[in-house]
């Protein structure tokens, strides 16, 4: 079975062959195919995203839970888009996000890779490390007069 394909060099010398489309279980996958010394390799194409990794992710839902059982909050979304991360916090189910707390990779040098935003769209907080981050949730203990 002969395969349309279109082949280019790299800059490192090595063959690479771009097969036509095929269809894969119902979706169109783009792969291509690397020619190394040692033999193919395959590798498959796909759009990058952002997402939150194992330690973010429970750092987050950790106060999430928190504030869960505090009544304050009661749902979230969770967005890996092209060039952020987005946790969205809801007070009630189908509002716009009360809290949103932001991965940007691009801005990881400059101000922070995270940052907290408000429901109204301003920046809260900001900064490099998440745990130190999500203290902006912290309660503040207030002194009670009887």
């Amino acid at each position: 079975m002969a395969v349309d394909h279109s082949e280019q060099k790299s800059k490192t010398g090595k063959l690479i062959i771009f097969p036509s489309d095929k269809k894969t279980n119902g979706a169109k996958d783009r792969i291509s195919i690397v020619m190394t010394a040692n033999g193919y390799q395959s590798v498959k194409n796909k759009p990058s995203t952002v997402s939150f990794n194992r330690e973010e992710l429970d750092a987050i839902l950790h106060i999430y839970g928190f504030m869960v059982g505090e009544s304050e909050w009661k749902d979230y979304a969770i967005d890996h888009l092209k060039d952020r991360a987005v946790f969205s916090i809801f007070r009630k189910t189908g509002e716009i996000p009360y809290y949103k707390i932001e991965k940007i990779p691009k801005l990881s040098n400059k101000q922070g890779a995270f940052c907290i935003t408000g429901a109204n769209g301003i920046i809260l907080k900001r900064g490099k490390d998440l745990r130190r981050l999500l203290k902006y949730f912290d309660k503040k203990l207030s002194i009670v007069n009887y």
